[in-house]
């Protein structure tokens, strides 16, 4: 019986925890950021070689974050290598900038880096730290095509900034 009882006091803290913490947390809107919830079709080239992608996006954990799933499209090439990735995209205030934390089919080992972003007009542009080099990443907005671009850029041996991938994600049909 007191097993239960601590078991069900904890719960209850829990969820009062929960309570609090959303009626202190309110919900994050982003007038860029807002255009790129929805569905997506995203093509381009990824490491010099052809990319087709399906992108939902989707505000998640009481409108902190937009979750970004990518995802190797149905209908793509029987060769094009396989990819699946979350993208959690948040701002935080105190920092003034944006965060990105990325989590995909590569594994933990390179998810442990955040990205953090600024924006510059219709444009959000993220530098990843990585333990092997740093990583650009910057999502474009084109109002009149309703379309993004994601430019990712990274170092090479050299130490000059090279294409990583080169994006377009258009409004999928439905």
């Amino acid at each position: 019986m007191k097993t239960f009882f601590l078991g069900s006091s904890f719960a209850v803290l829990l969820i009062a925890a929960s309570i609090v913490a959303t009626a202190q947390t309110p919900a994050w809107h982003d007038d860029l950021v807002d255009h790129m919830a929805g569905d997506w079709k995203m093509e381009g080239s990824v490491m010099g070689k052809t990319g087709h992608h399906d992108v939902q996006a989707e505000w998640v954990l009481n409108h902190q974050f937009l979750r970004i799933h990518e995802k190797t499209a149905a209908g793509a090439p029987a060769d094009e290598h396989k990819y699946e990735a979350t993208w959690f995209l948040g701002y935080d205030p105190v920092s003034d900038r944006y965060v990105l934390h990325l989590l995909d089919a590569f594994g933990a080992r390179f998810s442990e880096t955040l990205g953090y972003g600024t924006r510059d007009g219709d444009a959000i542009h993220f530098i990843f730290e990585y333990p092997d080099g740093p990583f650009h990443t910057t999502f474009r907005w084109t109002g009149q095509k309703d379309s993004w671009e994601w430019l990712m850029e990274q170092k090479n041996k050299e130490g000059k900034w090279t294409s990583f991938a080169d994006l377009t994600l258009t409004r999928a049909a439905h």
